[in-house]
């Protein structure tokens, strides 16, 4: 099971997917608000979602692979249906236990907020493909991750104008009582904010182990998708 980040959807996998189902079976969904998954106007969790997905499908239990906020979603549902992860791999991850002080962070949902409220949606979305594509992002996986966010950017400013508007549901997480085996991945460019979710992260989930990679900003899979195929299936073949 593939969950996303927040600046793209399940394209985020594609360049993957290949690799992963020479031996698996792969599911990669668009979260709601995202690609061509609508969010209706209620209260919901994305991790019920997933385990909703997974009860149509027929599947007991999945390896979660999460990037960013898909990684947090793929914490709250190993914590809310511990039953239903079989392992973890958090690339990147966001998580909600640890307060944002990155100076860089800060600025950014500062000046994203300043764009939307002005209805600039190509300038948000200029401006998150600046923060989260890193060095090893090409031409073509930048205008990708454009494309992605502008999606997410237009499903989620309709939705905000219903009536009740979407209300995603908060889950605690405490990585200590996480008992899925976890692999912990950080990108040596990305924020520092991740950074230290990553290396809090490995610290207090039970027997997790931390991987940097030199090379990665925050979107490792469209960074150099290869080297994430090979990490991800060294994990899931363990």
């Amino acid at each position: 099971m593939l969950l996303h980040s927040a600046v793209t959807d399940r394209g985020m996998w594609s360049p993957l997917l290949q690799g992963l189902a020479a031996g698996h079976r792969v599911i990669a969904p668009d979260l709601r608000g995202f690609g061509e998954t609508p969010q209706p106007g209620e209260t919901y969790a994305d991790a019920d979602d997933v385990v909703h997905l997974l009860d149509e499908l027929g599947i007991e239990r999945a390896a979660v692979v999460g990037a960013s906020f898909g990684g947090r979603v793929a914490l709250e549902l190993a914590t809310r249906h511990p039953d239903r992860v079989s392992s973890l791999v958090l690339l990147c991850p966001a998580y909600r236990g640890l307060e944002v002080t990155d100076p860089v962070v800060l600025a950014f949902g500062e000046r994203e907020d300043e764009l939307l409220e002005a209805g600039d949606v190509e300038g948000a979305t200029a401006l998150n493909v600046d923060l989260w594509a890193g060095p090893e992002a090409s031409p073509q996986v930048r205008d990708d991750i454009a494309r992605m966010q502008r999606r997410a950017f237009e499903v989620q400013l309709a939705a905000d104008e219903q009536d009740p508007p979407p209300r995603a549901e908060h889950i605690e997480v405490d990585p200590r009582a996480v008992t899925a085996p976890t692999l912990v991945v950080a990108g040596a460019h990305d924020v520092a904010h991740h950074r230290d979710i990553a290396t809090l992260l490995a610290r207090e989930v039970p027997g997790a182990e931390l991987v940097e990679l030199a090379w990665a900003g925050h979107l490792p899979s469209l960074e150099r998708p290869d080297e994430t195929t090979a990490l991800l299936l060294q994990h899931l073949d363990t």
